[in-house]
């Protein structure tokens, strides 16, 4: 059957199709949805783990149980499953193991554009690179042939524009291979030194093997063109572009297999055209592993290193045509991302940016409170690193810091990769106040379900972490639970906490404003003949409030009647609607 499917959801289509039994991840944008479509299959177990690493490690588990797996994530968090990564490369696999990783050139929604392909060559795992969701879901499926066939996890390469774009893909029925037994191996599995050493030659053995698959598969294609005097290897959405751009007219490679790349293939390929052009996002990894086989190609010379590339782009820097688009004839002002109308956590960053605090962040939709107006955060790292910087930060400034800074953290991510750093605060006693700001759900990547919350990645119910307990239990004696819509008890609670002489927990509660099952006040109105034109309610920054014709109006399609900027009314302007 052919469908119209996006390329997340055809690797997902891929993963069912090919007997996949068990999948972990942990969401991020772009990878989100391929775990979201393989949770809708009933014959694949799908869930989300509190982070990447856990989330690996429990595929790599179900793998060596002999069950086909899969874990996803984007490209920063497979710098948290790093770790077990290159020692899987070693130990290998029972049955077969795909990791996809989704990078995202441009940052749409990240905060580096870091290149994966490095860690497929440094792990030493082969890696496929899918052009269209065509190849997601016909490279899924591959992915584990692969890896049974070497005996090692496969990396499946994302990007945005694949993860997100739709084109069509022809699907088939699920052919589930049967469970491969479990034999006890200490020599392969038990990676302590002295089996270690004697797995490393084995990786090695196995990439010559590897390289030589490359040179045949049909992953890796050259393409026939009327003009050698130019040829183009290149990969990904690059390839798109470059289709779009020349057609038929030069050569081209397109290599589905970024790692490891063929060199036979290559250089023949080379030597078939008078000047080799190398066209790939990011880094230049296939330009150098084209010089490090005596190759001269241009690559990162001509296209840059940063950001994503587009057809106009190509065809600028090929000297080809570019074909003019419509314009439009008026300046559309920008938008920059604000938080959304009645966010819980508007309050709290408006009582921090008012109090003049310190704020060390973190990653989530609440990264917002960075943007003006609030401009109240100063700092975000990654994944846990506001709790685990606040520390270092007071323990380098001591009491000049301690009554002024804070770390604020969303629960997922708390439950990502800030218990440690609460740990670290409870177990070296720096005076400092941790903020976490419980949503009741994971919000930057779409809605999904944490440890929190109390429910699975399917709506079931589900084991709940209580965030009270588990702070106290780390070790807090101070934990205290706020509503961020009142901002008078924001306001006490930071005040006292940074007085306190001793660590702290605040857990800003209030649920995401666009959860379903949040009802909504009426909007608020506002009475112009009181409005004093003060602008005092635009300070935290909601879309529903604007000026128009010098007073106050409230956008009634937006506005969730919180009653957040009621408070900062002085002259009793803005009134509950009915």
């Amino acid at each position: 059957m052919k469908r119209l499917m996006l390329g997340n959801a055809a690797a997902a289509r891929g993963l069912y199709e090919a007997g996949c039994c068990v999948v972990s991840s942990y969401p991020g944008t772009p990878s989100t949805e391929i775990t979201e479509e393989a949770a809708k299959y009933d014959e694949i177990y799908a869930e989300w783990a509190p982070n990447e690493k856990v989330a690996m490690e429990t595929a790599f588990g179900a793998s060596l149980a002999g069950k086909r797996s899969f874990c996803g994530m984007k490209h920063v968090g497979l710098n948290v499953a790093a770790d077990p990564l290159f020692t899987v490369s070693y130990t290998g696999i029972n049955a077969g193991m795909v990791i996809a990783v989704a990078d995202d050139p441009g940052m749409h929604s990240s905060q580096n554009e870091q290149d994966s392909r490095h860690y497929a060559a440094s792990a030493k795992i082969p890696m496929l690179e899918p052009s269209d969701s065509g190849e997601s879901y016909a490279f899924a499926k591959l992915a584990y042939e692969i890896s049974e066939q070497f005996d090692t996890p496969v990396l499946l390469k994302m990007c945005t524009r694949v993860a997100h774009s739709q084109s069509v893909v022809e699907t088939g029925d699920r052919v589930e291979p049967p469970v491969r037994p479990y034999e006890k191996n200490i020599a392969k599995y038990v990676m302590m030194p002295g089996n270690a050493i004697r797995r490393h030659p084995v990786v090695e053995e196995r990439t010559r093997k590897l390289t030589e698959y490359a040179e045949t598969s049909p992953l890796n294609r050259a393409e026939e063109g009327s003009d050698h005097s130019l040829g183009i290897v290149t990969s990904s959405t690059c390839y798109q572009y470059v289709k779009e751009v020349c057609g038929d007219t030069y050569p081209v490679l397109k290599l589905g297999m970024i790692w490891p790349m063929p060199v036979r293939k290559i250089r023949d390929f080379a030597a078939s055209v008078e000047k080799l052009v190398v066209v790939e996002e990011l880094d230049g990894f296939i330009e150098e592993h084209c010089r490090n086989l005596g190759l001269d190609p241009i690559g990162k010379d001509l296209f840059p290193l940063e950001g994503e590339f587009s057809q106009n782009l190509i065809a600028e820097k090929l000297g080809v045509p570019v074909h003019g688009g419509p314009t439009l004839q008026e300046n559309i002002p920008a938008r920059p991302p604000v938080m959304c109308a009645g966010c819980p956590h508007r309050g709290m960053f408006y009582t921090l940016s008012k109090n003049k605090v310190t704020v060390l962040g973190d990653i989530g939709c609440y990264t917002l409170g960075a943007v003006a107006p609030l401009a109240a955060i100063e700092m975000t790292l990654c994944m846990g690193a506001s709790i685990s910087a606040t520390h270092g930060f007071n323990k380098a400034l001591g009491k000049d810091s301690e009554g002024r800074t804070v770390a604020v953290i969303g629960d997922s991510t708390f439950m990502h990769s800030g218990m440690t750093g609460l740990a670290n605060i409870a177990y070296n006693q720096s005076n400092s106040t941790v903020i976490i700001l419980d949503n009741s759900i994971t919000g930057m990547t779409g809605h999904q379900q944490n440890p929190t919350t109390g429910y699975n990645i399917k709506g079931d119910p589900a084991g709940k972490i209580d965030l009270e307990a588990l702070c106290r239990a780390m070790g807090f004696e101070r934990v205290r639970v706020v509503d961020p819509y009142d901002l008078a008890a924001c306001d006490r609670a930071i005040k006292e906490e940074l007085a306190a002489e001793e660590p702290s927990v605040i857990i800003s509660r209030r649920p995401c404003a666009l959860l379903k099952y949040v009802k909504h006040k009426a909007p608020l109105v506002v009475d112009a003949d009181k409005c004093k034109s003060c602008k005092n309610c635009m300070k935290v920054g909601c879309p529903a409030i604007s000026m128009k014709g010098g007073r106050a109006a409230i956008d009634n399609t937006l506005c969730v009647g919180c009653g957040v900027c009621m408070q900062l009314c002085h002259f009793g302007a803005l009134k509950e609607g009915e």
